[in-house]
């Protein structure tokens, strides 16, 4: 498997922004980006938050789960936590939410904006084992990239 180059999204995403920072157009071709630059993925995206709850936003690949509390699933866990979760088998992790029965590890990283989270950036791999550390520290580094440029409500 081929490495991602983290370094290149970013300058992407920073590009992108020049053109406009609105957070609709950044994170749908943020979403586009990732899905199309890392290997064996099914889904990348990000869920926002609402209300208190997790909504789906900007997405490639199957229909998604539409609304996820905080503290359920990956993405609501990352949320409470506001901390990134690297989840090898989805199958192993308790209340694991199943947006697609295909998915069997998780990537899930938190996005802020001016301190405040967000929402989350979400990834999934029919895959187990899938996501590394330097995938969450990539992921990571591109969710502050985001967090920098975008203007956000």
């Amino acid at each position: 498997m081929r490495e991602t180059d983290y370094d290149l999204l970013a300058e992407q995403i920073r590009a992108l922004a020049e053109t406009d920072p609105w957070y609709v157009p950044l994170l749908a071709n943020a979403a586009a980006l990732l899905f199309d630059a890392m290997e064996d993925l099914n889904w990348a995206g990000f869920y926002l938050l609402r209300d208190g709850k997790l909504v789906l936003g900007p997405f490639q690949g199957k229909h998604a789960c539409i609304h996820i509390p905080v503290g359920k699933g990956v993405c609501g866990t990352a949320a409470e936590r506001k901390e990134s979760v690297l989840v090898p088998d989805v199958h192993a992790f308790p209340g694991h939410i199943a947006c697609d029965s295909a998915s069997r590890s998780e990537l899930v990283v938190p996005l802020f904006y001016s301190g405040d989270l967000i929402g989350v950036t979400d990834l999934d791999s029919p895959s187990a084992g899938r996501f590394s550390e330097e995938d969450r520290k990539g992921v990571e580094r591109i969710a502050r990239t985001l967090g920098e440029l975008l203007e956000f409500p």
